[in-house]
């Protein structure tokens, strides 16, 4: 084989290759926007006093065993941004988006939006 043949055959790998993780990120791309606008159409905002926030491993957290088994396997061994407060008079482990996150006070009564057990974003809290 002359240097040329295999070079050939490395680019023709390498376009395959392309083609398939562009089909794959497309299919995953719907995906996304499909959970997207579902989180959209669910979400309400409510008033909410945030205790404490931390990063956790999802077994460590107190979140409920029908939550902890549907979070994906990738998912279980990275630390989530959780965040304890208090809705009303229960206190409840919310899930937090990781923008949210950063910018969410501790000790304080916050207006957020929430999807269920997921804070997706804040109303009215400046810095």
């Amino acid at each position: 084989m002359n240097w040329w043949q295999i070079l050939l055959l490395v680019l023709g790998i390498i376009a395959v290759i392309l083609v398939i993780l562009y089909f794959v990120g497309r299919k995953l791309q719907g995906k996304a926007d499909e959970q997207q606008t579902m989180i959209n159409q669910n979400k309400m905002t409510t008033s909410i006093l945030v205790i404490d926030k931390k990063k956790q491993k999802v077994k460590d957290s107190n979140l409920p065993k029908i939550v902890q088994d549907q979070i994906p396997k990738y998912m279980r061994m990275r630390k989530l941004p959780l965040v304890k407060a208090k809705i009303g008079p229960k206190i409840t482990t919310l899930m937090c988006d990781e923008k949210v996150f950063k910018v969410l006070p501790v000790k304080k009564m916050v207006k957020v939006d929430l999807a269920g057990m997921y804070i997706v974003g804040i109303k009215g809290y400046k810095k």
